[in-house]
């Protein structure tokens, strides 16, 4: 590559800021993903480090599941709602609902409610969120250039995730000044409600059909394309090789990751003790989110460089290996500072193969049908992160501690590598070019 390539192709922060469109969309996503993280952490902390309230490890899966689940089976079919009515307006209508949602999540979390009727709620919060990110995502080619947008999206991406960790340090914060029972679970919960009407304003700041799509190619039938926006969404990551192989190292990613969440939540919860300045419990659980912050800001920085050096194909097999690595060295000893180090490591590696991916289907999927594989590919996460935490329940020890699950870890990111190269050596002609565009991924994108 050229230097006047190179210098073509990183614009930094202060050039993608001065595109008003951008800085729009990314405000959107922050002041979204800011009320999640708040929302989220809040839950937890009701839910699990609740004075009041007991968790084991089949409650927590029991969360999860009726927290993702539902909307895994829906959210192939409400993709196709993204490729069909203006995304300003989904975006918008989308956080309002949610916000709805958050409030009543908060007046059950008071009335000390457990159980399905806790959860109906803020599973509504929780996959509505997830359609929000999806038509962020499946935006962002409309007001960025196709050559930049994996410095786009690593810009959008990181900051939102970085925000998430802010929501989640406030969170904590908003507890410890409100209490940690019911009330002050409910009251810290219902605060999300903020960043979910800031995102809904800021969206309603677009133009109409700014964001798309531009073109409608599904029935005039209203039901009939949502129906169809799983097997639309299948067919078009099918035929594109480098999207289908890297969305199985992604969620290789994701398995593992379930795994890993599991145990560090039974450690925190009931094994580990302070360290130094370093604290257990949910302060613990603060701490793992900053490291994690903290690898998502560096992958931020470092993958579109890494990506233009090395290529698509060498990055995300480099990030696989790394991450198996932490896995053992890091997070076979099971203490508290070694798990904030495989924290830090893990989710940075993660993240910049979620980076690829994400870019991967903005830059080959056509935007006519790209909220359909957005949706999928967020279906795909919620299943296979549902099905490792419930299978790790089953098995996991109270405390926590179990190295033959952080080896299963490990094990996963070395399946994940294997499948992403044999995918990715699939030779398959494109039926639709219309739609997407190969790419081997040797090389970087744009």
């Amino acid at each position: 590559m050229t230097t006047l390539a190179v210098e073509k192709h990183h614009w930094g922060s202060r050039r993608f800021l001065g595109i008003p469109e951008y800085r729009r969309l990314l405000a959107t996503r922050l002041a979204s993903q800011w009320g999640d993280g708040l929302f989220q952490a809040g839950l937890a902390g009701a839910v699990l480090f609740n004075p009041e309230r007991q968790a084991d490890p089949a409650a927590i899966a029991a969360g999860f599941a009726v927290l993702l689940l539902p909307y895994s089976i829906i959210g192939p079919f409400t993709g196709a709602l993204l490729d069909r009515w203006d995304r300003k307006k989904v975006i918008v209508v989308a956080n309002l609902s949610r916000a709805a949602f958050v409030l009543l999540t908060a007046l059950a979390v008071g009335a000390g409610l457990s159980g399905l009727p806790l959860y109906v709620s803020a599973l509504v919060v929780m996959g509505i969120g997830r359609f929000v990110g999806s038509g962020l995502s499946a935006s962002l080619p409309h007001v960025v250039d196709s050559d930049h947008l994996v410095e786009a999206n690593a810009l959008a991406t990181t900051a939102g995730a970085i925000t998430a960790v802010v929501g989640a340090a406030c969170a904590i914060g908003f507890r410890t000044l409100l209490g940690a029972g019911d009330g002050g679970s409910a009251w810290t919960t219902s605060i999300a409600v903020v960043g979910m009407l800031l995102s809904a304003f800021i969206a309603s700041r677009f133009r109409a059909g700014v964001l798309g799509p531009d073109e409608v190619d599904e029935p005039p039938n209203a039901f009939k394309a949502v129906a169809r926006g799983l097997l639309d969404g299948a067919k078009a990551t099918w035929h594109t090789p480098n999207v289908t192989a890297g969305l199985a190292a992604l969620l290789a990613h994701r398995a593992a990751f379930g795994v890993s969440l599991m145990v560090t939540l039974l450690l925190m919860r009931y094994s580990l003790e302070d360290v130094g300045i370093l604290k257990a419990g949910i302060g613990g659980l603060g701490e793992v989110a900053v490291a994690g912050g903290a690898g998502i800001l560096l992958a931020g920085v470092l993958t579109d460089r890494i990506v233009d050096r090395f290529g698509v194909r060498t990055t995300i097999c480099a990030a696989l290996l790394l991450t198996a690595s932490a896995q053992v060295g890091l997070g076979l000893p099971m203490t508290l500072p070694t798990i904030l180090a495989a924290s830090f490591v893990i989710i940075f590696a993660g993240q910049i193969v979620k980076l690829c991916v994400d870019t991967a289907v903005q830059h080959d999927v056509g935007d006519e049908v790209r909220g359909r594989v957005f949706a999928l590919y967020d279906t795909l996460f919620n299943v296979t992160q549902v099905t490792a935490v419930s299978i790790t329940a089953t098995v996991v020890p109270l405390d926590g501690r179990s190295p033959g699950l952080i080896l299963t870890a490990a094990s996963l990111y070395l399946v994940g590598l294997a499948a992403y190269l044999l995918l990715l050596a699939r030779k398959r002609q494109v039926q639709h070019p219309g739609l997407v565009s190969e790419n081997d991924g040797s090389h970087p994108i744009g």
